[in-house]
């Protein structure tokens, strides 16, 4: 089962923590002069530990409240920082004339500044509008909470969230809404504590649904996927590719990205043997998670994974998600 992102549980506001930060800077080896993307800017923290290191930096977001920290480190790093506002899926296109890309570095999730922003409605634990925009435009998360049917609604919660109680949950959300719209998000947190209660210990019962909603408000999945490839696209050979993940859906896509052989069938040796694809990535490093002195001073980094590898000289790959483990909601088109 998937890991929650970034989980809520107990935990305190305050300034963004990047994660695995030691890890992600020993994966990209920054040195003055090279170039990399950071293609979820977020608060900044990953770009700002790269600009210490001496690194240009160019980084991208879509959502329009990191304009604070970018206007930081524009003052902080005259000439060496720019800011491209866009999604990470086009990162290639993003970056383009800005120079060699020597390394990108994804951070993967909702962030805890969006998390600790109850406006933004990311949060089971605050009061606030049922939104999970990262963009702030288009279709919300009430949106889907009040307009899908039982079964849609079911099946978004299971296959995004990996939730096993959706069915029940879509039933109360539902019947709830027949009264009036649900608007907020401790509202909807409430609905589902009475769906499926609540155990002392256990994570908030909402942790798999807030999940599912945030990742198909936001196209997450087929953002990481368009993201990854066109790195591919971006770096030449040598280049570095740094991705940190929040729960086990993201890590498999990431992994079986890197290896393409980890999501595909055990060869029988009585068939014809498959043409074996040439790496784009080697080495492929193992996968890194935080150490006990991390998850001390910050526990929202207990589910994090780092992924990295190194791109070889072969052609990038077209976009392709077969083989890739991303889940698929059933039923849909």
């Amino acid at each position: 089962m998937g890991k929650s992102s970034l989980p809520e549980m107990g935990m305190p506001s305050g300034p963004h923590v990047p994660v695995l930060l030691d890890e992600v800077l020993a994966a990209l080896s920054p040195v003055a002069g090279i170039r990399i993307v950071d293609g979820t800017f977020g608060a900044g923290g990953y770009s700002r530990a790269l600009l210490q290191a001496g690194a240009h930096v160019i980084g991208i977001d879509r959502d329009p409240s990191v304009a604070p920290h970018v206007a930081a480190l524009t003052e902080e790093f005259p000439g060496r920082f720019t800011f491209v506002p866009g999604t990470f899926s086009e990162l290639d296109t993003l970056a383009s004339g800005l120079g060699p890309i020597d390394a990108v570095v994804l951070d993967i999730g909702v962030s805890s500044m969006q998390l600790d922003q109850a406006e933004r409605g990311f949060s089971f634990m605050r009061e606030g509008p049922l939104d999970m925009r990262m963009s702030q435009s288009g279709e919300s998360a009430a949106d889907l909470v009040n307009g899908l049917e039982t079964e849609e609604l079911a099946n978004l919660l299971y296959a995004f969230g990996e939730e096993r109680k959706s069915r029940r949950i879509a039933q109360f959300i539902v019947a709830a809404r027949e009264t009036a719209p649900i608007t907020t998000t401790l509202e909807l947190a409430r609905i589902i504590e009475k769906a499926i209660g609540r155990k002392p210990g256990d994570a908030h019962p909402a942790t798999r649904s807030f999940q599912a909603l945030r990742i198909a408000v936001n196209g997450e999945f087929d953002q990481l996927v368009e993201g990854l490839f066109a790195a591919e696209r971006l770096l030449d050979e040598g280049g570095k590719l740094a991705v940190v993940s929040f729960h086990s859906l993201e890590d498999r896509i990431v992994k079986r990205f890197f290896d393409p052989d980890k999501g595909g069938p055990t060869a029988s040796r009585h068939l014809p043997q498959a043409v074996v694809e040439p790496l784009r990535w080697q080495p492929v490093a193992k996968a890194v998670k935080s150490g006990e002195a991390e998850l001390a001073r910050n526990p929202r980094a207990r589910s994090a994974v780092l992924r990295s590898g190194v791109r070889t000289g072969e052609a990038a790959r077209p976009v392709n998600m077969q083989g890739l483990g991303v889940p698929q909601i059933r039923g849909a088109a």
